[in-house]
């Protein structure tokens, strides 16, 4: 038998249990894999909450909503144990990162062997089974925002999963960063390259006085109101201003909106096609991927429960 674990209904972390389930078989295209570690986020616990905005019905699989109840666990890592019939390419004993999952809160996973990268042997597992939705999604915006050499770019909560590689590969684009984090975790966004600076009131004026130039794009992490009014005010083209989270009015705001409701980017081409350069610079140490937390599978709701609360700059992560 095998553990996951899974929401009994909408609401708090409280749902969550761990129910046991046969080991599960490969499809005749897929494979199965061992799950070493896996990314706690966001998303995770807004797909049972109740929390999560409006899906289109085309994207309710990729956002884990095809379920009567969610699976929970969009991105892990492990080494795979059985493979179909008609998979090529892929070896019982591969250590692969797997993304997108789905229910990847378990002790073993199902995946069509396009969702399989190579891990890097120099990545650790709590590092590899986190990267990559947090990872792809900062990718993907600052390729939305068009962020290159000499831009500079806020980035709003920049001390969350998204917001830390974001700052990251924005400095190693040759762009300064300017990044909202409350003052505890300045230290760190200045050790990743970037200029920190507090949310809150006077954020306008605390951005101009870090900027040396003018603030030319912005990607918005938090989903405040002060952020979406702070980048409108800051940045000339608001096609250059790009939200990851927040309310509905961001689409009527003319700015670039990423997720799976209606008018949203999913980019999801975009992000397969990323995976494979992200975990090589992840994995030679080009890029950081910050662990606040490991806990074990049992503890899942203590997990979520230390991510709704806020914690330490870096990722969460369940190993079996």
């Amino acid at each position: 038998m095998a553990r996951t674990v899974r929401p009994t209904a909408y609401g708090t972390p409280e749902v969550l249990e761990i129910v046991e389930t046969p080991i599960p078989q490969p499809a005749v295209d897929g494979v199965v894999v061992e799950v070493r570690a896996a990314g706690v986020n966001p998303i995770d616990w807004k797909v049972y909450s109740g929390a999560f905005h409006t899906v289109d019905d085309e994207h309710k699989d990729a956002a884990g909503l095809a379920a009567d109840l969610p699976r929970l666990g969009m991105e892990c890592a492990g080494v795979v144990t059985a493979i179909g019939s008609a998979v090529t390419g892929v070896q019982v004993g591969d250590e692969v990162i797997v993304y997108p999952a789905s229910g990847a809160y378990a002790d073993y996973v199902t995946a069509p062997v396009t969702a399989l990268i190579p891990k890097p042997a120099d990545l650790g597992w709590p590092e590899a089974g986190s990267l990559m939705l947090a990872g792809l999604t900062a990718t993907h915006a600052l390729h939305a925002a068009g962020v290159g050499a000499g831009d500079t770019v806020l980035i709003h909560g920049a001390a969350g999963g998204v917001g830390l590689v974001a700052v990251q590969l924005a400095a190693a684009l040759g762009a300064t960063v300017i990044a909202t984090a409350a003052e505890r975790n300045h230290e760190v966004l200045r050790g990743l390259g970037a200029i920190p600076v507090t949310y809150g009131s006077g954020l306008l004026d605390r951005v101009r006085a870090a900027a040396t130039g003018d603030v030319t794009a912005a990607v918005d992490c938090a989903g405040s109101d002060e952020a979406l009014a702070t980048s409108l005010e800051l940045v000339a083209d608001p096609q250059r201003i790009v939200s990851i989270t927040g309310g509905d009015g961001r689409l009527a705001a003319g700015i670039k909106v990423l997720g799976y409701g209606p008018g949203e980017d999913a980019g999801i081409e975009f992000r397969q096609a990323a995976r494979a350069e992200l975990a090589a610079r992840a994995g030679a140490g080009e890029l950081q991927v910050l662990i606040d937390n490991v806990y074990p599978l049992q503890e899942a709701a203590k997990a979520h429960q230390a991510g709704i609360s806020g914690h330490a700059p870096g990722k969460l992560v369940l190993v079996p």
